[in-house]
């Protein structure tokens, strides 16, 4: 299943409500959704890919998911936000209604995965533990000491070639000295939010730890109705659940969690700065996307689509962002602050 809920405030002024960043083709001439439908199309034993998405981007997801020439399983159109927990409920009742022991492969839509042969790898590791009961999920091996995720220690290995461990703890977005330990100490990781487990296990296991999400899920589906294409969940049952994302309202708290450790390239492009991280960047570490001079510039992300071409002159660690709908100019260490600017915009600002 493909989670496509997010808003991709972090990547104003090119992400916006109405088309967030995993619609947008930011590091290949495929948008994010594309991307990730890509990783498991056409690949033996998965078969088509469920998507659930917010009720404004279904003509999008139809639009992405066609140019593929992919027939997808559902499209499931969430009413409004509810954060993870519910969303991914939403697609364990649809499949359980069909095969409770069925593995669901949760992916995020917005993220960049450069090696899928070692993702592939690491599911086939985690398959054994899902289809015994446990809520797998993927570590990622982290580079650097980024405080912006959350972690994920490790515990002892649960299977017999040490690919599959239990998990210690999850831990919050650390402070820098802390982050700086996780790296150094080899056990953590970065918590990517992609899951296997099965339909079943996960419906099993909310109702244990998050009763009131899965009641509200379980409810909004039975009273679904198909309009055009679409399984639309009752608007009235699908808005009594919790707004809370899957760790807290399961993973945290389960004794099923185990984790697969991988390094795969993975980034979840959710900054500016993330973005220059993964382009090609020339000698001066500047990478550009359209019409755009630079003189005596270095570690720049140059970005035009749609808006004025842009000339910088002794430029260093920034970044510049060009649209239609706006521009953004910032030290490229701002880049966490932009959610801040979104916010105020969309709350008028500007008047």
């Amino acid at each position: 299943m493909i989670l496509s809920g997010g808003s991709g405030t972090r990547l104003w002024p090119l992400s916006r409500p109405e088309c967030p960043k995993q619609f947008i083709p930011l590091v290949t001439d495929r948008s994010m959704m594309q991307e990730t439908l890509l990783r498991t199309l056409g690949v033996k034993n998965f078969e088509p890919a469920l998507v659930v998405s917010n009720a404004g981007h279904g003509e999008l997801v139809r639009e992405q998911v066609a140019a593929l020439d992919h027939v997808p399983a559902a499209v499931i159109l969430e009413p409004m936000g509810r954060n993870t927990a519910p969303a991914i409920a939403l697609a364990a009742c649809w499949i359980a209604a069909r095969d409770r022991d069925a593995l669901m492969l949760v992916m995020p839509s917005d993220h960049v995965i450069a090696d899928v042969p070692a993702f592939h790898a690491a599911i086939a590791a985690a398959v054994p533990a899902a289809r015994d009961g446990r809520l797998v999920t993927f570590g990622i091996q982290p580079h650097y000491p980024e405080t912006g995720y959350g972690y994920i220690a490790k515990g002892g290995p649960i299977d017999a070639d040490g690919a599959v461990h239990a998990v210690a703890q999850f831990v919050e977005k650390p402070p820098r000295a802390q982050a700086e330990a996780y790296l150094a100490g080899g056990s953590h990781y970065w918590n990517g939010g992609i899951f296997l487990f099965s339909a079943g296990a996960l419906l099993d296991q909310m109702e244990r730890h998050a009763p009131e999400v899965a009641a509200a899920a379980a409810r909004a589906m039975a009273e679904a109705r198909e309009e055009d294409g679409f399984i639309l969940p009752d608007s009235a049952a699908f808005g009594a659940s919790p707004d809370v994302s899957i760790d807290v309202g399961v993973m945290e708290k389960t004794d099923r969690a185990a984790v697969v450790p991988v390094d795969m390239g993975w980034s979840d492009v959710g900054s500016w700065d993330a973005l220059w991280s993964i382009r090609e960047r020339d000698g001066d570490g500047n990478t550009t996307k359209g019409g755009s001079v630079s003189v005596d510039g270095a570690g720049n992300l140059i970005y035009v689509d749609g808006g004025p071409p842009v000339a910088t002159i002794g430029l260093r660690d920034s970044v510049v962002v060009s649209t239609a709908k706006g521009v953004l100019v910032m030290p490229r260490d701002r880049s966490q602050d932009v959610k801040a600017v979104a916010e105020k915009m969309k709350a008028g600002a500007l008047g």
